[in-house]
């Protein structure tokens, strides 16, 4: 028979505040190459697509769609980026779903993006966090439609006792492409 050491307390609590984090930044995450915006740019995809790093794990999609091209006032489309509509994948055994439409306005003379809310589930074996985080800006990189986050704290909705209360975004660790 094997012998399988068990997980302490601290180690479920240190892996559950890393899927909370993971995961609401995967689902405000994005990056990609920047994209020549103005007369002669070529016409917008209306797409967004995300990736997020966390503690060596990654959650990423490509091709959501948007409700227009930034920097209109636009929506997030949650079902192209959640499963199966969607191909919002994460490493490290974690699962995650976005569970609203974000909106975003952008300011191009400020150079930044607010997101009015995201609601974002993750989930790795039994544990499933649910977080909210509210009025989120983003500075955008250079002319690019690529918006880097400044920080922010998401509380929890819902979830298990093992889930933190809330996590903090630090400036830099999100980002998003709009194409």
């Amino acid at each position: 028979m094997r012998h399988t050491t068990p997980i302490s307390r601290t180690t479920r609590l240190a892996r559950a505040a890393s899927i909370a984090t993971l995961v609401v930044a995967a689902g405000l995450a994005g990056t990609g190459t920047a994209l020549a915006q103005g007369p002669a740019a070529p016409t917008a995809d209306q797409k967004v697509d995300g990736v997020m790093v966390v503690a060596g794990n990654s959650c990423s999609w490509t091709n959501g769609s948007t409700s227009a091209a930034a920097p209109s006032a636009l929506t997030v489309d949650r079902t192209t980026i959640n499963t199966p509509g969607g191909n919002l994948a994460c490493g490290g055994g974690i699962a995650a779903s976005l569970n609203n439409n974000p909106a975003f306005t952008f300011d191009d003379a400020a150079g930044t993006a607010r997101t009015d809310l995201i609601d974002i589930t993750g989930r790795q074996s039994f544990i499933s966090c649910r977080y909210k985080a509210t009025n989120i800006v983003w500075d955008r990189d250079g002319t690019s439609r690529k918006y880097v986050n400044r920080a922010f704290t998401a509380t929890k909705a819902s979830g298990s006792f093992l889930c933190p209360g809330s996590v903090t975004t630090p400036v830099g660790d999100a980002s998003m492409l709009f194409r």
